[in-house]
């Protein structure tokens, strides 16, 4: 009958369908083998990220995994699905990612939804052309002579810090050192970055606390829609739902508003990051200008070609929209630069053994323009916490104590599974 596929017609309909989808999912995967670039084979799907989408690995460890498959290397080619992705692990060619040639690689290459998820429009994901624009007006909150400013707020919470660990050492029972740096971390945000005074150290029930941790919180629901955003941007944002759930943005929007409009309002100031944003709101034309090498939050640093490049040195030439990850977990841990890098050394930190090292071998804030604007905010804020830990109490590991640290992979920067836990015993 006219209009009706018969058996066979059905079968080689559904073939060419089936072989369409097979092609389309693997015709990217010469693209690194065509270019003279070693890598792992790719799975189908999956590409290279089949234990990190299954939550098998951590990002940090399975990139690692795959660069030591090619030790030397100084470029390693990987699929994120069907998306060639190249990881630069050499510290030259990391130098003229972020620095040199940084015109060329000045995108994150990370997509940026701005409708479904506000929060995000933020320095470290913003295109090229706001990025240029906003960057010199924030950097200078964070100058020397500001975070003198904002030391006494930092003392504040610092001191409220350390009376809530002489109250847990008075237990006799292990501490979780991650719970409780977090919540320190959140009063010292909360304070200078937010105004306000919430102590989420003594307070179980913070609210900020709790949002704080919802921003980290990687639920079935979030990891589904992680999924969707990396795998099909198109679909995400025809759902148009946000992976972070709409209270936590909602409550960090109109906090920061209300903050705002009250100092705007009474004319108050407390000398934080709110008065100095609040100045740029008034001026927009006015511009005053250890560990971290072990455990970096943040496991690899994210770039996007604009133009076509030749890395120097190499034949290997990538397209313009080429993205291009430098694995920090993998160059912190090489040996080559950290004799048996899984041991904890201060010592390596001299100033004799860093000026013998590559600069580019220690980049837990990133280099270059694009570098974590906060990273001297944040070393103030550890060395304040370290110094009332270590001039208070002897921290020794316990029963509770996991050995070795094993990263989770549910978490996208660096988290231990189950905590830090620790035994604080007071000095004498």
């Amino acid at each position: 009958m006219i209009g009706v596929l018969g058996t066979t017609e059905m079968l080689c309909a559904l073939a060419a369908i089936l072989t369409g989808i097979w092609y389309y999912l693997v015709a990217n995967y010469n693209f690194w083998k065509e270019r003279g670039v070693p890598g792992p084979t790719p799975r189908l799907i999956f590409g290279n990220l089949k234990d990190i989408m299954l939550v098998r690995d951590s990002f940090g460890e399975s990139l690692k995994k795959m660069c030591d498959q090619f030790p030397g290397a100084p470029l390693v080619g990987i699929y994120a699905r069907r998306t060639p992705v190249l990881l630069v692990r050499d510290p030259e060619l990391v130098k003229d990612v972020m620095i040199k040639d940084f015109s060329t690689f000045s995108e994150r290459g990370n997509p940026m939804y701005e409708k479904i998820e506000p929060l995000g429009a933020h320095l470290f994901n913003l295109e090229t052309k706001r990025w240029r624009s906003l960057r010199p007006k924030l950097s200078p909150l964070f100058t020397t002579g500001k975070m003198k400013h904002m030391f006494a707020l930092i003392l504040e919470c610092a001191d409220y810090f350390e009376k809530y660990l002489h109250t847990l050492a008075e237990k006799g029972e292990p501490i979780d050192c991650r719970e409780i740096t977090a919540k320190f971390t959140t009063d010292v945000i909360g304070s200078c970055a937010f105004g306000l005074q919430m102590n989420a150290i003594g307070d179980e029930d913070s609210e900020f606390r709790k949002m704080g941790r919802k921003v980290f919180e990687i639920s079935l629901r979030a990891r589904i829609f992680q999924i969707v955003r990396m795998a099909a941007p198109w679909l995400y944002e025809l759902i148009g739902v946000s992976a972070l759930p709409l209270d936590v943005q909602q409550f960090f929007m109109s906090s920061m508003k209300e903050t705002i409009d009250y100092r705007m309002k009474n004319n108050f100031s407390r000398g934080d990051l709110v008065d100095m944003l609040i100045e740029i709101k008034n001026n927009p034309e006015k511009l005053d200008f250890e560990t971290l090498r072990l455990r970096p939050p943040v496991v690899f640093h994210m770039r996007k070609a604009v133009t076509d490049y030749t890395f120097r040195g190499t034949n290997v030439t990538v397209p313009k929209g080429q993205r291009v990850w430098i694995p920090v977990w993998d160059i912190h841990q090489n040996p080559e630069y950290y004799p048996k890098p899984e041991v904890f050394d201060p010592e390596r930190f001299t100033d004799d053994m860093c000026q013998a090292r590559h600069p580019m071998t220690y980049i837990p804030f990133g280099d270059g323009p694009r570098n974590c604007i906060g990273a001297r905010f944040a070393v103030y804020q550890t060395k304040l916490g370290l110094i009332k830990i270590l001039s208070n109490f002897k921290v020794d590991i316990c029963d509770k104590t996991k050995i070795p640290y094993k990263p989770d992979p549910k978490s996208f920067l660096l988290a231990p599974i189950g905590g830090v836990h620790l035994q604080f015993s007071k000095v004498n």
